[in-house]
């Protein structure tokens, strides 16, 4: 009886259910982790090839003076900021994480609001963006004949030159001067006044010399003696000097050019009584009231020519180097805040418009704080690019001011391999570089891990 019973409550309705079996459990992906290890092996293998054996041995050989075999701890460190030339490099390249990834994120912006609007916008955009696609190199070697101090090779110099000509009479003759033992003597500020009072009826003769007669402006005509008029005051400024010699002194001799456009003032008391300009003979005439002044070149005529800005001069070499990295990365922050731009919900500005707020103020406190991920985004990878910058410095700057345009990834590789061979400060350099660069990664990690709980 109670084997059968048993068997009846094995096999009845009350039966009790027989136990799960066991499976092995998987990862959330469905994956086992030995599989997910084995196909991450080989992006290890190279994250450690290529990334951390680097670091680990930049760090061990920072340690060791520069031939590898004496231990100098600290020593390459301390010198970072002992050298006057790597202080240098620090300093440039604070000037460089604080200027260009500001300037280069403004434009970005300026231009992603600006061309939001306009039908020829996306032309524009590409325009602008189309530098990205040069390589630095290239950049670099545009920028150095952008900046040539000689105007007619120089674009930048060609144009201020051009404009500062539009508004400022450029000196005729900026080479001459006059002769040793004539009548003409210094007078301050580039001037040359006569030593003799000039005279009604009396011609005065102004030779100049310093300028060779092939070396004239346009087409000179011969000089020619001044006639004696009454009651004026006449003269002539020519080039006392003809090809092949010959001819007299402070005369006008057959075959001397003419000086044409020659300012002369007729000077009392320190006062300006008169003015004429040399003709195209070289001849001027002053009224009586010259009579008894005595003459003056001012030195507006032997002004040196204005030759532009030394942008690769010692106080401009970084700034003009911070410009031509605008002009490559301005576009890269306009695509990327153009794309955050277009994510913005209109209809908060257009309640903003409604509330009465103008455009100003519908961009400074509804637009850029709505951006301000995207503009982070762009700040924070222009700060890690700039940490980094060598090839523009390296070709832009001349070697005469490549030293004040130093920084310290330029300043690594002068350290390393520029000459000086000194492995250990260049490890050092691109430890501090690392350590640099550091928190301002971990500003980004931030910002990811926030957006990811978003």
């Amino acid at each position: 009886m109670p084997s059968s019973v048993a068997k009846a409550a094995a096999g009845g309705a009350g039966a009790l259910p027989s136990a799960p079996s066991v499976t092995p459990r998987k990862s959330v992906i469905g994956t086992r982790p030995w599989v997910a290890a084995l196909f991450l092996l080989p992006a290890i293998v190279l994250l450690g090839a290529l990334v951390v054996y680097p670091i680990g041995y930049s760090v061990w050989r920072s340690l060791y003076d520069a031939g590898g075999s004496d231990f100098v701890g600290l020593g390459n460190y301390a010198d970072i900021f002992r050298d006057h030339q790597t202080l240098i490099a620090v300093r440039n390249t604070a000037i460089w994480v604080a200027v260009a990834p500001a300037l280069c994120t403004g434009l970005g912006l300026i231009f992603a609001v600006l061309t939001e609007r306009v039908r020829w916008g996306t032309a524009f955009k590409l325009i602008v963006f189309m530098p990205m696609a040069i390589s630095m190199l290239a950049a670099g070697i545009i920028f150095r004949l952008v900046y040539e101090q000689d105007p007619n090779q120089g674009a930048a110099n060609a144009i201020v030159t051009s404009v500062h000509d539009a508004f400022t009479d450029a000196s005729v003759y900026p080479k001459a001067r006059p002769a040793l033992g004539g009548d003409l003597k210094p007078s301050g500020g580039g001037a040359f006044t006569t030593g003799h009072s000039a005279q009604a009826g009396t011609p005065v003769f102004l030779p100049l010399v310093g300028i060779a007669p092939d070396k004239l402006p346009g087409k000179p005509a011969a000089a020619k003696p001044a006639t004696a008029k009454n009651g004026e005051v006449t003269g002539t400024v020519w080039l006392d000097f003809k090809l092949g010699g010959g001819g007299r002194k402070g005369a006008v001799d057959a075959g001397e050019k003419a000086l044409k456009g020659v300012k002369v003032e007729a000077v009392r008391g320190g006062k300006v009584v008169a003015s004429a300009t040399s003709g195209a003979d070289g001849t001027f005439t002053l009224p009586k009231a010259a009579e008894g002044a005595r003459l003056r070149l001012p030195g507006s005529n032997f002004a040196t020519a204005y030759n532009g800005v030394d942008w690769l001069g010692p106080a401009l070499v970084t700034p003009s180097i911070i410009g031509a990295y605008a002009w490559m990365w301005a576009g890269f922050a306009m695509v990327l805040i153009a794309a955050g731009l277009a994510g913005i919900d209109r209809n908060l500005l257009e309640a903003a418009r409604v509330d009465g707020a103008n455009e100003w103020q519908v961009f400074r406190k509804v637009t850029v704080p709505l951006l301000a991920p995207v503009l982070t985004v762009v700040l924070v990878t222009l700060m890690i690019n700039v940490m980094k910058i060598f090839d523009l410095i390296y070709i832009i700057a001349p070697q005469p001011s490549q030293d004040d345009a130093n920084v310290l990834a330029l300043q690594l590789f002068l350290s390393a391999f520029g000459g000086q061979g000194n492995f250990g400060a260049g490890s050092a350099i691109g430890v501090l570089l690392l350590l640099l660069v550091l928190p301002v990664m971990w500003v980004n990690i931030r910002r990811l891990r926030k957006e990811r709980q978003r």
